[in-house]
């Protein structure tokens, strides 16, 4: 299912009308009248302009569109963090339909669907060549139907059947992976997930006081803007968090932090981001990076540096028109090049083997005791969560080496 990327629930001015090219709105009209006329079918007035106005949108780049009155209603629901559909993010690709992340929990996710799949049919049927928001349409369906995907993957062609849900998505959540070491994991960014990630924090500090904290945006697609400001919030006491700069130069808006004594600025700080951290996710780590205040580790993230409006229109439908792009404190614009991470981390499996040829002191015969082996601290068995994340487990071992210099 497609979701926002990016919202800023804004109403822009409408400028006065600039000199129309009436040469070529004569040809429209004609065009129009043409096709009422003499097309092979039937087809409404409403239809017909319809499919103009979203013509004129898929045309401009890949984030704009058109979204008629329930499609609208969509894209408010997913804000709040309920909707039906298979939880999948996606963008057009010349052509196709690109994978960008599948939600945490989400039956695109629990698929095995991946970020940068091609999905090129949907129940049998090509969609090559077809508009984002019909093969949109043809993903949605009701709640326990089965829908079935063809997908391209490293040029191997793979099948999946899928079960429609009414997917509520948790944008927040967050455990101990060791004593004091937490790790907070954001899977979407919703209206409230910026006061959502501090009540974690303070609850998690309240626990056990915190040592350091993995923030974890890998495959996060993005959501609301004023929800990646309130994470980044949490972490940091002031300053500015991301800019947007539009066509017209004066209209640009600061996105700051606000001075607060309850948050966790002085916390060792790691994010992880990969190729499905995208949009609100990517400022978030933007933010983190060019602020200094921690180290963003793993794979270069998506790219996607534009923000999109919502501006409702008079029949209840609305457009999603990319206004402008945003940049990092430093004024780095991370359109198309994403953020690369402080130190490149893939993601694998790392296999340990015991030396069986390793001899040490406590081997020799008649050897001395240790006389402060208790003071002394045994090795902490791997959390679960560690054993089988390799970024994730080199992220903790970063976190720890902060955490002693401090």
């Amino acid at each position: 299912m497609k979701r926002l990327l990016l919202a800023l629930p804004l109403a822009l001015p409408v400028p006065a009308l600039a000199e129309v090219p009436l040469e070529k709105i004569q040809v429209f009209a004609e065009v129009f009248e043409r096709i009422r006329s003499s097309y092979v079918e039937e087809i409404s007035d409403e239809a017909l302009l319809d499919s103009a106005i979203r013509g004129m949108l898929n045309d401009l780049d890949p984030h704009s569109s058109y979204l008629p009155p329930t499609d609208f209603e969509d894209i408010r629901e997913d804000t709040r963090g309920e909707f039906g559909g298979l939880g999948i993010e996606v963008a057009r690709d010349n052509g196709l339909i690109r994978v960008v992340t599948p939600i945490d929990g989400t039956p695109a996710a629990e698929a095995g669907l991946k970020p940068g799949d091609l999905i090129f049919k949907i129940d049998e049927q090509d969609i090559r060549g077809t508009p984002l928001s019909e093969a949109i349409e043809m993903l949605r369906g009701p709640v326990d139907s089965v829908v079935t995907l063809e997908i391209m993957r490293n040029g191997e062609e793979l099948t999946f059947e899928l079960t429609r849900a009414l997917i509520s998505v948790t944008s927040v959540r967050g455990q101990f992976i060791e004593p004091g070491f937490a790790w907070i994991r954001i899977s979407q960014f919703q209206e409230d997930t910026g006061p959502e990630t501090l009540a974690r924090l303070t609850s998690l500090d309240e626990q056990t006081p915190l040592q350091g904290v993995v923030l974890d945006l890998r495959n996060n697609p993005g959501g609301v803007l004023g929800a990646a400001v309130g994470v980044v919030n949490a972490f940091v006491d002031g300053g500015v968090v991301v800019s947007t700069k539009p066509r017209i130069a004066t209209q640009g808006t600061e996105f700051r932090a606000k001075v607060s004594d309850f948050n966790f600025d002085q916390v060792p700080l790691v994010v992880l981001i990969n190729e499905g951290s995208a949009s609100a996710s990517e400022i978030v780590a933007g933010a983190i990076q060019d602020m200094r205040r921690g180290v963003v580790m793993g794979t270069q993230s998506f790219g996607k540096g534009s923000v999109q409006t919502l501006l409702p229109l008079p029949d209840q439908s609305a457009l999603k028109l990319t206004t402008s792009l945003y940049y990092t404190p430093l004024g780095r614009s991370i359109q198309n090049n994403g953020i690369l991470p402080d130190i490149r981390v893939e993601q694998g499996t790392l296999d340990v083997e015991e030396n069986p040829f390793a001899f040490r002191e406590r081997d020799l015969n008649k050897r001395l005791d240790n006389p402060t082996d208790a003071l002394i601290e045994s090795e902490t068995e791997a959390n679960a969560l560690t054993e089988n994340d390799y970024q994730l487990s080199e992220a903790l071992n970063m976190l720890k080496g902060i955490s002693i210099l401090q």
